[in-house]
């Protein structure tokens, strides 16, 4: 999905020329982490909340560029590599640039948001595996093989952490065969963390009980 149609601009960015009050003031109405700062139509960087409360309120914003935390993203910028940059800076508003470095507007986070959770990765019912294995002993090609060999599907998988030279993967997959695909990881090294299936399947299971519960106490 193209994430153009997210792109706003119910925020105007700053300039150079404005005093840091007036930043202040808009945080204070907005609950936003981030403000754009522009220089004529150029972006320059991000004032931060907390950055505008240090600052002086009739200072420049020019006299405290250097504070300006300078992050965007490009127009065509794949949606998962704007998740990464919201995570990275800590912000819930992203700058947009076009391929001049023109500014086009902001992306913000709640909407990247369900974007993701929009996709097949969330919305599939099935199972989620969270693997375990050495940073250099694992491919993706070769996760999805045990999946794939299991007559089951990859609905998405992505690295989740690391930790001493390990990687921790996460993969959602269809229900089918989920037994025989946890033992083929477990015979090809993969140390199996967690494997649960969605919340649907639990849901259906706590209706089963409970209606077992009503037939017991009858």
């Amino acid at each position: 999905m193209d994430l153009q149609e997210y792109i706003i601009n119910d925020v105007t960015p700053l300039s150079l020329e404005d005093d840091v009050k007036v930043s202040q003031r808009i945080f204070q109405q907005q609950t936003i982490s981030h403000l754009p700062v522009l220089d004529k139509d150029q972006y320059v960087g991000c004032v931060s909340e907390t950055d505008a409360h240090c600052f002086e309120d009739n200072q420049k914003l020019n006299d405290v560029k250097y504070a300006l935390d300078r992050f965007f993203v490009k127009e065509d910028t794949h949606w998962l590599d704007v998740l990464e940059a919201f995570a990275q800076h800590n912000a819930n508003l992203m700058p947009v640039l076009d391929t001049n470095n023109k500014y086009l507007g902001y992306y913000e986070l709640k909407d990247i948001m369900q974007h993701f959770n929009d996709s097949p990765f969330m919305y599939e019912s099935g199972a989620v595996i969270v693997l375990e294995k050495g940073s250099t002993d694992y491919s993706f090609s070769e996760i999805s093989q045990i999946v794939e060999t299991n007559d089951s599907r990859v609905f998405g998988m992505f690295v989740s952490g690391y930790r001493d030279h390990l990687s921790e993967i996460t993969i959602k997959i269809s229900p089918a065969n989920l037994n025989a695909v946890i033992q083929t990881f477990r015979r090809y090294s993969y140390e199996v963390l967690t494997a649960a299936e969605d919340d649907t399947y639990l849901d259906a299971l706590k209706k089963r009980s409970d209606y077992l519960d009503k037939y017991l106490n009858i």
